[in-house]
């Protein structure tokens, strides 16, 4: 192979690479055959890249189906981007103030392919200690911050993301049907924030609000956790942290540059 011929082909290879990522990223786990047929890639071309991929660390392999997807090395590289663009840094005063307002949990975070992930957040003493950490990943359709991260999105895009229902049961409380969450969603967009009513987290609750970008996009969610309450006391609740949030995220959003007019 002359060196031209061998600069070709390790272009091409980079090229299918990025397809896989970009591939992975869309659809979540696959298999390789699954990635041959939709890439119309030969098997054994797509096992010799992912094997690649997965040996230096950028793909993960799930052992109860052999499947892969983008592992936790992407999030460390595009926390170092989210670092770099500056939303942490410009949200920090924000949470700050937001935490202490409402003496609870709060958190900032990110739809990332068909996940939600948490990009920062400020814990509080008060609140149940849950598994919630930066870097933590989970569905949109069972949180407050998913909720509205699907809120504005086309119809298309959300079936994409969250692919055919019935969806995985965290607690008694979460949806698992398409038509549940299209009310849940149609909810958010009248109201201008959601509502986790224990979806995700039994005892917990999570009020969330969209960060919008200058050019109108949620391009993150605000939210906070707290203990979930009695019915009397948790509506007054919900109304005094729905309106601090909403305010915060409204005045994060005209910070990046959007505006309502």
């Amino acid at each position: 192979m002359t060196e031209k011929n061998r600069r070709s082909s390790n272009i091409q290879s980079i090229e299918r690479a990025f397809s896989i990522i970009d591939l992975l990223d869309s659809k979540g786990e696959m298999g390789i055959s699954e990635m041959s047929r939709h890439l119309s890639l030969e098997r054994s071309t797509v096992h010799r890249i992912v094997s690649t991929m997965k040996n230096l660390g950028y793909l993960a392999q799930n052992q109860m189906n052999a499947k892969y997807s983008n592992s936790f090395k992407f999030f460390e590289i595009g926390n170092d981007v989210v670092k770099h663009l500056g939303l942490r840094q410009q949200c920090a005063p924000f949470l700050r103030e937001l935490s202490e307002q409402t003496h609870e949990a709060v958190n900032l975070a990110i739809l990332d392919g068909n996940m939600v992930i948490y990009i920062d957040k400020i814990e509080s003493k008060s609140t149940i200690k849950v598994d919630l950490s930066v870097g933590k990943r989970f569905p949109p359709y069972c949180t407050g911050l998913g909720k509205v991260l699907l809120a504005w999105l086309p119809d298309n895009r959300v079936d994409e993301i969250l692919g055919a229902p019935p969806f995985h049961r965290f607690t008694p409380n979460t949806l698992t049907t398409r038509e549940a969450v299209n009310e849940e969603l149609q909810k958010v967009r009248k109201n201008g924030f959601s509502v986790d009513n224990e979806e995700y987290v039994q005892g917990l609750l999570c009020i969330a609000a969209p960060v919008r970008g200058s050019s109108g996009e949620v391009v993150a969610a605000l939210s906070v956790a707290l203990p979930k309450f009695t019915s009397s006391i948790e509506e007054k609740k919900i109304k005094k942290v729905s309106g601090l949030l909403v305010d915060v995220a409204s005045r994060f959003s005209r910070s990046l540059g959007y505006s309502e007019i």
